[in-house]
């Protein structure tokens, strides 16, 4: 067996010095290092910052002081140097001692976590700065033992990956069947059998006109016809295109955002998480310390729809139904609220705003100054369109949908499972290999 000893991180790594002004000309002519994703890939952006950064040069090791145990370190390839925000790190490295290779394994393994717990002196709170991580006594093996180790780790680390890129691939093909189903409802094909053998009852013309007379918002008074060059597809003669602003009590309204507090008070306000998925969720929530009055508007009421005014371009524009009590929750700035009129069924319409067609709708629209965070406006939301069945066929529609949806559910509970069982056995493969230790 192999003698282990015991340095630190300090004795193999050095960390490279300099700090600069985003708009330092010294580092004006280099691109920005973006970030480094969990398998060590960098990727390099133009996008500018207001942080203070630090320069990389070829081969220095760089790693995200954020999510440096789950993988995001890399030696950088370059030809010329980088610029990168102070929530990243450089260095040179001593190959003399570590094999550098050996040292990525040992940070991804529950082995540092451990080094971290017992050696940081009041743990690690938002991110691993070089003054954290240089003093970390650590033990290694000679050089041929590491490079034992490497090697039996990647190749047992390769078939575990092979399994994860499986599962990513599954959990693409379940988000795309779930954009199928929906697609296929909002586009009358799954439940053509069904209009067949109930072709009597009001057809969607007559319930939008019965609504039409009832609007008193001047904001949803004479919204523009949908023309038939805006229309993605074909609906049946009983269905009708409309705007959300038909169908809605009134127009969307922008919540409120008074500053949250870390204890905790009678008033709870939502987080944009609590929208996020297309779902409402009720554990995604903060305290704020200030009297709301009963009768705000910016309570919620059980059946409100709340929509994602600004988020990542992934997320923006996307909706849920509020399923919590009346009263119980206020909601932020970043969301909007509205209410579906009686008698549209709000389920109907929820499966039509987060279909494809309406993502792809909200995504063109979204503007702003912040490309991370583009926005969306009342009239966007307004204006969005819904292929509006007759009464009893949304009944039937949601229902259908439902219980199509309860089978890619069950399949992605599946695939979580065996997502959670992966991470179990990589980390397993890791605390092996450094056990020695």
């Amino acid at each position: 067996m192999s003698e282990w000893k015991k340095v630190k991180i300090g004795d193999f790594l050095t960390e490279r010095e300099g700090r600069y002004k985003p708009d330092d000309t010294a580092i004006a002519k280099y691109q920005r290092l973006d970030k480094i994703d969990f398998s060590g890939t960098i990727h390099l952006s133009n996008k500018p910052t207001k942080t203070d950064m630090i320069l990389v040069q070829p081969g220095d090791l760089v790693i995200s002081g954020i999510n440096v145990a789950k993988g995001a370190l890399t030696v950088y390839q370059g030809n010329e140097p980088v610029c990168a925000t102070i929530h990243y790190s450089a260095y040179t490295f001593d190959s003399s001692i570590v094999n550098l290779d050996y040292f990525k394994y040992f940070v991804k393994s529950p082995a540092f976590l451990e080094v971290l717990k017992q050696q940081v002196k009041g743990g690690i709170k938002t991110e691993i700065k070089p003054k954290h991580l240089l003093p970390l006594e650590i033990a290694i093996p000679d050089l041929p033992t590491q490079n034992k180790i490497v090697s039996e780790v990647s190749e047992k680390l390769c078939k575990a990956e092979q399994i994860a890129a499986e599962i990513e691939a599954q959990k693409e093909y379940a988000k795309q069947l779930r954009q199928n189903i929906l697609q296929e409802a909002i586009e009358s094909k799954l439940t053509a059998d069904w209009r067949e053998a109930h072709k009597t009852g009001k057809n969607a013309d007559e319930l939008l006109k019965e609504l039409s007379s009832k609007v008193v918002d001047k904001k949803l008074k004479n919204l523009h016809t949908i023309s038939e060059t805006e229309k993605p597809f074909e609906i049946p003669s009983s269905w009708k295109w409309c705007r959300l602003g038909e169908i809605i009590e009134s127009a969307p309204r922008n919540g409120y955002s008074p500053k949250a507090v870390d204890f905790e008070t009678p008033y709870k306000t939502l987080k944009l998480g609590a929208v996020t998925y297309g779902y409402f969720d009720s554990n995604e929530y903060k305290y704020i310390d200030e009297e709301i009055a009963s009768d705000s508007y910016c309570w919620l009421k059980n059946g409100d729809f709340l929509i994602e005014r600004s988020n990542s371009l992934e997320y923006v524009g996307i909706c849920a139904i509020y399923t919590g009590n009346d009263n119980e929750f206020l909601y932020p700035d970043l969301l909007m609220k509205f209410r579906v009129s009686a008698p549209i069924l709000k389920e109907y319409v929820h499966k039509a705003l987060i279909a494809q067609f309406n993502r792809a709708y909200f995504m063109s629209n979204a503007k702003g100054a912040q490309k991370t965070m583009p926005k969306i406006n009342q009239d966007c939301v307004i204006n969005a369109m819904i292929p509006l069945p007759p009464l009893a066929e949304q009944k039937e529609i949601v229902a259908r949908v439902e219980a199509k949806l309860q089978t890619v559910t069950a399949l992605e509970a599946q695939i979580s499972e065996r997502e959670e069982l992966t991470k179990q056995l990589m980390q397993s493969i890791l605390k092996e290999a450094f056990e020695e230790g």
